[in-house]
């Protein structure tokens, strides 16, 4: 077998150009203290301020501006408190991981663009870079299962990125400029203009970067154009986003090559690209006490990988598209004193992907369509009283066929979503809820192309979930606290301890459960503090593992940030993250011996405004940490994490 084929097959060529193996708190207190209104969609419409999702928190578009990031995932990791691995191509993202899946972190949750999924049907992170950060209104994230809004792969949660929307006769520009440590070159500019009942923005950003270890520069190029018709009753419109990255992959090191030197490339030769295109249209209309939306979207992605050993050289390229359509309707309704909301709709997509190497061609395909029904009662007024039910049945077709090997797989699934949530204010700062219900997964072509029977796809994985949750405060000072629990049976993971290499599997009963708490204050007429911490223990319940831990999965997760915004044009925002040991990836019996260390990393930014200007610096990791998030082998496999770096922008607005 030629190196990169086995490297593929256990996750050491992983990255976005290749096809490996393997497989709340509510802040909207804070944001109301920046914005006068924060608009949240609830069961995928824009909520009424009566109904806001339970549990979801809310990342405003200027918290997002006073972190002063550059893409949305530093954001979700910075802002939102969600724990992020290193990625291992260079990119900025990082795999991000709601309730503690380790490896398949990125298959257990749903990321959406203005309501469009983002997450596909192949081993691959959400490609949050590719989405302009200036183009952002604000992001929404709800942990826990939400199969029955949003499909398979929600068990962990979902993370939905809204874009700005126009106001009448207001126009709005904006041009950065960022330079800093390891080669750091960024630009964007971005830009909005809208009349009456027409608007059009777009943006267009690069960046550049040699990033912290040799052979890892990384190049990046966004564009966006949008444009809607709109009034009173709804809008009409349609956005189209361009992406194209370039890659160069250091490879993985084994312990001591990390201690000698953890910038040293073990890859001099290998790289790879990711271009992307999507194109969005949309619509909502309410009348006659119905409201109608609908999203039409098509994305077409290439990727391209070629990795370089003394066996020679492997090149692969995989092309894919995937359309999606997402129709549903709305009944908000008031009686007896009540508020009622109910919400149906269908979801259809159809998903193809041709992936070509020098030893294989494969066509892989995926279609589903979806029927779903949620209810949400507002049954008391005064104590916030509201109970919501919903249902989703879901069904699949995949099959994959190689020319040279014939038909791989051909199978028909259906599955089933529920979900039973009830909130209760029994004092006027405190509000109490409980969630449970059923989410699903289904294995992708990724996955069915490696799976531990040959020609075999997977079973699907079904988590029976459980949350408790209260939140006690106001919008000076809140704390939220969550329970969880999620059962899984038939988990789809990838195993290093079976026969040759390897495979993907259904695992014996695992199971997710941990506390959740985040607390936001304004403890000083200028200072704000935002912190969240994260208890996981992910386990194995059933079979020969039982007891042991899951790996890549941190028990403890501790996040905290502190900002001071006083008058005159000054700000500053200070952060810290520490992350507790975790098991190395594939020590699925507990005997490396080992673990990997746990970290703690600190970042900073000071900005000053000069009328439309304002100057920043930012400096990430201070105390220069030597640590890593990423290893997939015991003492190896290791990605090293960033270094020290520091990042001087300027930014005009007008």
């Amino acid at each position: 077998m030629q190196p990169c084929v086995l490297a593929a097959a256990v996750s050491l060529c992983f990255g976005a150009f290749s096809a490996p193996a393997l497989a709340q708190s509510n802040t909207g207190a804070l944001a109301s203290q920046t914005l006068a209104q924060v608009v949240i969609t609830g069961a995928r419409f824009d909520s009424d301020p009566a109904m806001l999702p339970i549990g979801a928190t809310v990342i405003n578009a200027e918290q997002i501006r006073r972190a002063g990031v550059s893409d949305v995932n530093a954001v979700l990791r910075k802002v939102g408190g969600v724990y992020g691995r290193q990625s291992l191509d260079g990119s900025p993202d990082f795999s991000l991981d709601l309730r503690g899946f380790g490896n398949n972190s990125s298959q257990n949750m749903v990321v959406l663009l203005d309501g469009v999924r983002m997450s596909e049907n192949e081993l691959i992170n959400p490609v949050l870079s590719s989405v302009a950060i200036d183009t952002i209104e604000r992001i929404e994230i709800t942990r826990g299962g939400s199969s029955v809004l949003y499909g398979e792969g929600a068990t962990g949660g979902i993370i939905n990125i809204v874009t700005k929307r126009a106001v009448a006769k207001e126009h709005h520009a904006s041009v950065f400029t960022e330079v800093g440590k390891f080669g750091l070159r960024e630009a964007r500019a971005a830009g909005s203009m809208a009349w009456d009942g027409f608007a059009m923005d777009g943006s267009v950003g690069t960046q550049q970067t040699d990033n912290y270890r040799d052979n890892n520069e990384f190049k990046l190029f966004n564009a966006t154009l949008g444009a809607q018709w709109f009034d009173k009753d709804g809008r009409v419109g349609f956005r189209a986003d361009h992406s194209s990255q370039d890659s160069r992959f250091p490879g993985a090191l084994n312990e001591a090559e990390f201690n000698a030197n953890p910038r040293r490339s073990k890859t001099p030769n290998d790289f790879g690209s990711l271009d992307t295109n999507r194109v969005t249209g949309f619509v909502t209309r309410r009348f006659s006490g119905l409201e109608l939306a609908a999203e039409l979207s098509h994305r077409e992605r290439t990727s391209r990988a070629t990795y370089v050993s003394s066996f020679g050289t492997y090149a692969t390229k995989f092309t894919g598209e995937q359309t999606q359509f997402s129709p549903r309707v709305r009944q908000l309704k008031e009686f007896g004193g009540m508020l009622n909301e109910l919400v149906g709709g269908v979801d259809l997509a159809h998903w193809h992907r041709l992936a070509t190497d020098p030893y294989s061609q494969t066509n892989a395909t995926q279609r589903s369509k979806a029927l779903y029904l949620r209810d949400e009662l507002r049954f008391d007024q005064a104590h916030d009283g509201r109970v919501a039910l919903g249902v989703r049945r879901e069904l699949f077709d995949k099959t994959a066929s190689s020319p040279a090997t014939g038909p791989a797989y051909a199978v028909n699934q259906a599955l089933n979503a529920w979900e039973l949530q009830g909130s209760y204010a029994p004092l006027p700062l405190l509000n109490v809820y409980a969630k449970t219900g059923q989410s699903y997964r289904v294995a992708n072509a990724d996955e069915n192309g490696y799976p531990k029977d040959f020609g075999v796809p997977l079973q699907p994985q079904v988590s029976h979930d459980l949350e408790l949750g209260a939140a006690y405060g106001n919008a000076q000072a809140k704390l939220t606290g969550r329970l969880f629990r999620h059962n899984l049976h038939n988990e789809i993971f990838y195993d290093p301890t079976l026969p040759f290499g390897g495979a993907n599997t259904n695992l014996d009963p695992t199971r997710r459960q941990g506390l959740e708490l985040e607390a936001v204050a304004r403890i000083a007429a200028d200072w704000n503090v935002h912190a969240s911490y994260q208890h996981v223990k992910a386990s194995f319940t059933e079979g020969a593992n039982s007891g042991k831990d899951m790996v890549l999965v941190p028990k403890n997760v501790l996040s905290a940030r502190l900002s001071w915004s006083p008058a005159g044009g000054h700000s500053a925002d200070v952060g810290m993250q520490w992350v507790d040991s975790q098991r190395f990836g594939g020590d699925f019996s507990n005997t490396c011996g080992a673990t990997m260390p746990s970290f703690a990393v600190f970042d900073a930014r000071y900005a000053r405004k000069f009328g439309q200007w304002e100057v920043a610096l930012t400096g990430l990791n201070l105390g220069d940490k030597h640590y890593y998030s990423e290893a997939f082998s015991c003492k190896g496999g290791i990605y090293p994490s960033d270094g020290r770096q520091f990042k001087v922008s300027a930014r005009y607005d007008f």
